[in-house]
C-alpha cells in the first residue's frame, strides 16, 4: 500500500470490478433466499446534472442498500430517468432558438424527434455522474418514464380512473405559465420574494354615495370581478351585505357577499371577488354561484371587456386601470409593498391563475385511503413530523389537474390534440410501472413493496404522496413502508444553493478535488436525522479526506504487522490483555450501534461514531498501545490478529459510507482471489455479547485518563514528550497502578517512570 491514498487511482478501477461482479443486481447476489430490499430512486430528470441534492440523496440510498446488502438481503436499487415534460421542451426549444428555429416552425412530429434525439445524446448524462459517486444501482433495470412499457403503464392508469369516473374534463381555474403556455399545479409553483404594490380602490355603494374599499396587487383583474366580500361577522359592514356595488371603469354591478373565508382583520376587511382568475375567489365564486368572467387569455392578453382594453397586454391593462381611477377620483392609494409571487418552477416567469379547460383527476378519496394507510402505520414518516404535514395537506386536497398543454409527455388518449399528461401523474406510478406493471412480473411480487423512500421535503406532496395513493389505488397497498425525508442543502449563509444565482456547488468539482468517498462522508458527517436544512460546509470534506488518508496509514501499518507475524496460525479471538479486552468490547458496542443508527436513518449520527473510533479510540490508543503488545513475545501473534480482525469489522461498518477506499483495503488485506471475496457482498459484523465486557471497559478508561493526566502534566511542566521523567503518582491514582503490566504500558505510552 502506498503512503497516501490517491482517490483517482482506485475510484474508477472498484467501480468497474464491483459492475463486472454483477451484484448491483439482485439476481446475482450469493444469498437467493435472502429476504428483499429495495429502493426506487427519485428519478432524476433528464435535463438535470448532478447537484448537491442529488449527492446526498444518493449517498443515502447507497449506504442503506450497501448496508442491506452484506446484511444478506437480495437488494434492489432501481435506477432511471424521469422525461420532465416541461423542462426538457424548455431545453430543447432553446437550441432551436439558436438556429432561429422554433417548435411550431417544425411541427410536432419533428419537434418530438428532436427531443428523443437530444435525450440519447444527453438524457443519461446524470446516471453516469451518480457512478462517479459509488452508487450502487442495478444498472440492468434502468427505467424511463417514456419507456414504451412505462407508456402503457400511464394508459393504463387513465383507462382505470376514467371507468371509476374520477377523470373528467371541466372548466376550473387553473395556474396557467404564459411563457410555457401550459397548466402547472399549485405545487409547481416557487414563490418569489418581489417589490410590488397595493392599489386601494374605491367600490361606489349602488344609489348611494358611500362606498366600499378594497385593496389589490393586480388591479388588471377587477374587470372580471363579480362581488366583494366581507366577513359575516365584521360589524363595519353588517348592514352592507345583500347591497350593490358598482366596479370601477367597467360600471358591472355586483353585489356585497358574506364569506368566513375574508380576514376581517387583514387590510381593509373588503375583499374583491374574480372567480375567473384566483384560485381562493374561485373556491367563494362555487360557494356563492357568482358568475366567472375571463379577462385574461393564455397569452397574456385581455378578453371580453371593451375595444379600449381587449388586446392589450397585463401589464399595459394594469396601467390603464390605474390611470383611469385616478381619473374617477376612486384610487385611495398606492403602496410600496413586499410580497411573494408565484413564479412557473421552471421557467421563472409570473404565474397566472385563470379559468381553463383541463382535465382533473378526483383525489378526495384516494386521499382518504392515504390517510387510513398512514393512521395504521402501513407508512412511518421519518422524522416524525412530516406525517403531519402530510396529513395536512391530504386533508385539504383539491382535485388535481393533470393535462399539460406541451408536445412532450404521454398523450391523453381521449385527445386528438397537444395535451399531455402531467409529469408528476406518470411518475407516480414508479414505484411499480418500474417493476413490469401493469404486466404482474416476477420483479413485483419480490421487489413491491419497496422498504423506504428517500426525497426532500420539496415534493413531499408532488411526488411522494401521490405514489402513495396510486399504489394503494392500483396494487392494493403502499408503494413504500418508510419515508425518509431527509435535509435540505443549503449555502455557508443559508441561501438556497441556485447555479443561476452563483450559490450552487457542483459535486462532481468535489469529487475531483477530495474523491468520492470524502465528498460523500463529508456530507454525511454535516446532516442529523431530525434536521430540516444543512448549511453545507466545505471543511467537513477535508476532514473527510484526513480521515480516509487516517485509515489508510492504520491499515497499511496493520498489513505491515501481518506480513511480519504468524497470525494466521490463530483461529478465535483471545483478548488476552486489558487492551485487547476493551476493544473488542467497544468494537462490538460500535458494531451494534452502528447497525441500529443506519436501520433508523441516523446515518449523520453514525458517521461521525465511525469517525471517532476509528480515529481516537483505534488508531489513537489500540494501535499505539499494540505496538508494545507486539514486543512481546506472548501476545505478539495475537495482537495482530485482533488488529486485523478489528480492522476488518471497521471496514465493514465503513463500507456503507466509504465504499472505494474500503474496497481497496479490505482486497489488500484479504488477498482479494475472486468476486465473491468482494466487501460489497462481505458478511455485515455481527455483535458477540461474549465480548462485551463492560469493567474491561471502566478499568481502561481509568488508565486513558490517567494516561492524559500525566501527558498534559509534562506539557504544563514544558518537559518534551520524548523526555523520561519521573512522576509522583496521586493517592487516587495508585488503585489503578497495582499490576506490573499496567504500570508498564503507563510507562511507555507517557515516558515517565512512575513512583508509587
Amino acid at each position: 500500500m502506498e503512503s497516501a491514498y490517491e482517490p483517482k487511482k482506485y475510484e474508477s478501477k472498484i467501480y468497474k470490478l464491483w459492475e463486472e461482479s454483477g451484484f448491483f443486481n439482485p439476481d446475482n447476489l450469493p444469498n437467493q433466499d435472502g429476504p428483499a430490499y429495495s429502493i426506487m430512486i427519485a428519478p432524476p430528470n433528464i435535463t438535470g446534472s448532478l447537484h448537491m441534492g442529488h449527492a446526498l440523496e444518493n449517498t443515502i440510498s447507497d449506504i442503506l442498500i450497501r448496508h442491506y446488502r452484506m446484511k444478506g438481503f437480495k437488494t434492489l436499487w432501481l435506477p432511471g430517468t424521469d422525461h420532465a415534460g416541461i423542462a426538457t421542451q424548455n431545453v430543447v426549444e432553446k437550441d432551436l432558438k439558436k438556429q432561429n428555429l422554433t417548435r411550431i416552425d417544425l411541427g410536432k412530429e419533428k419537434f418530438l424527434e428532436k427531443i428523443w434525439e437530444w435525450r440519447k445524446k444527453y438524457g443519461d448524462i446524470i446516471l453516469n455522474q451518480l457512478k462517479q459517486l459509488g452508487c450502487s444501482l442495478d444498472w440492468s433495470r434502468t427505467r424511463f418514464t417514456m419507456d414504451e412499457n412505462y407508456q402503457a403503464a400511464v394508459k393504463k392508469a387513465f383507462e382505470h380512473y376514467l371507468e371509476k369516473g374520477m377523470i373528467y374534463q371541466g372548466e376550473k381555474v387553473i395556474n396557467w405559465c404564459i411563457k410555457d403556455q401550459t397548466a402547472l399545479s399549485d405545487l409547481e409553483l416557487e414563490y418569489v420574494e418581489e417589490k410590488g404594490k397595493l392599489w386601494h380602490i374605491k367600490y361606489p355603494i349602488k344609489d348611494s354615495n358611500d362606498f366600499v374599499e378594497v385593496a389589490t396587487t393586480r388591479p388588471e383583474t377587477m374587470l372580471g370581478d363579480t362581488a366583494v366580500a366581507v366577513n359575516p361577522d365584521d360589524l363595519r359592514y353588517k348592514k352592507l351585505i345583500g347591497k350593490t356595488v358598482i366596479v370601477p371603469i367597467i360600471n358591472r354591478e355586483v353585489l356585497i357577499i358574506a364569506d368566513q373565508m375574508v380576514d376581517k382583520d387583514f387590510g381593509t376587511g373588503a375583499v374583491k371577488i374574480t372567480p375567473a382568475h384566483d384560485m381562493a375567489d374561485s373556491d367563494t365564486g362555487e360557494r356563492h354561484n357568482l358568475k366567472f368572467i375571463k379577462v385574461i387569455n393564455e397569452v397574456g392578453k385581455i378578453i371580453n371587456v371593451n375595444d379600449e382594453f381587449n388586446g392589450k397586454k397585463i401589464i399595459e391593462a394594469r396601467e390603464l386601470v390605474i390611470s383611469k381611477l385616478k381619473e374617477l377620483g376612486l384610487l385611495v392609494k398606492e403602496e410600496e409593498i413586499t410580497h411573494n409571487v408565484a413564479k412557473c418552477y421552471r421557467c421563472g416567469s409570473t404565474v397566472e391563475p385563470m379559468l381553463s379547460k383541463q382535465w382533473f383527476l378526483k383525489t378526495k378519496l384516494l386521499a382518504e385511503k392515504v390517510l387510513t394507510a398512514i393512521e395504521k402505520n402501513e407508512v412511518v414518516y421519518k422524522p416524525e413530523r412530516w406525517k403531519k404535514i402530510a396529513e395536512e395537506w391530504l386533508k385539504n386536497i383539491r382535485d388535481w389537474c393533470v393535462s399539460r398543454q406541451i408536445w412532450w409527455g404521454h398523450n391523453i388518449p381521449m385527445e386528438g390534440n397537444s395535451n399531455t399528461f402531467d409529469t408528476w401523474f406518470s411518475s407516480a406510478l414508479w414505484p411499480f410501472a418500474t417493476l413490469g406493471w401493469p404486466k404482474q412480473t416476477e420483479d413485483l411480487k419480490k421487489f413491491y413493496p419497496s422498504n423506504v423512500i428517500t426525497s426532500a421535503r420539496d415534493i413531499l406532496h408532488l411526488w411522494i404522496s401521490r405514489m402513495i395513493f396510486s399504489g394503494i389505488e392500483f396494487m392494493g397497498e403502499v408503494p413504500f413502508k418508510e419515508v425518509y425525508i431527509h435535509p435540505t442543502i443549503l449555502a455557508l449563509d443559508g441561501k438556497r444553493m441556485s447555479k443561476s444565482l452563483g450559490t450552487g456547488i457542483d459535486p462532481l468539482v468535489l469529487i475531483e478535488k477530495y474523491g468520492a468517498d470524502a465528498t460523500r462522508f463529508g456530507l454525511i458527517l454535516q446532516i442529523n436525522h431530525d434536521q430540516q436544512a444543512v448549511r453545507f460546509d466545505e471543511r467537513s470534506l477535508i476532514s473527510s479526506k484526513n480521515f480516509i488518508n487516517k485509515l489508510w496509514n492504520v491499515s497499511r501499518f496493520i498489513q505491515m504487522k501481518c506480513e511480519e507475524n504468524k497470525s494466521d496460525s490463530i483461529s478465535s479471538l483471545k483478548p488476552i490483555t486489558l487492551a485487547d479486552q476493551w476493544i473488542l468490547s467497544r468494537i462490538n458496542r460500535l458494531t451494534d450501534s452502528i447497525t441500529k443508527k443506519i436501520e433508523k436513518y441516523e446515518l449523520g449520527e453514525a458517521a461521525k461514531e465511525l469517525y471517532e473510533f476509528t480515529w481516537h479510540e483505534f488508531a489513537d490508543w489500540y494501535l499505539e498501545i499494540s505496538k508494545f503488545q507486539n514486543e512481546n513475545p506472548e501476545t505478539q501473534n495475537n495482537t495482530v490478529f485482533i488488529l486485523k480482525s478489528s480492522i476488518l469489522n471497521l471496514l465493514k461498518l465503513l463500507h456503507p459510507f466509504i465504499p472505494f477506499v474500503t474496497e481497496e483495503i479490505y482486497g489488500q488485506l484479504t488477498g482479494l482471489k475472486q468476486n465473491n471475496d468482494l466487501l460489497i457482498i462481505a458478511e455485515w459484523s455481527k455483535v458477540d455479547e461474549k465480548l462485551i465486557n463492560q469493567t474491561a471497559e471502566e478499568e481502561f478508561e481509568k488508565i486513558k485518563n490517567l494516561i492524559i493526566k500525566i501527558r498534559n502534566w509534562k506539557m504544563e511542566q514544558k518537559i518534551t514528550f520524548k523526555e523520561i521523567v519521573d512522576y509522583n503518582s496521586e493517592s487516587e491514582d495508585k488503585a489503578i497502578l497495582t499490576k506490573p503490566e499496567i504500570k508498564d504500558l503507563i510507562e511507555k505510552l507517557t515516558k515517565t517512570k512512575l513512583i508509587s
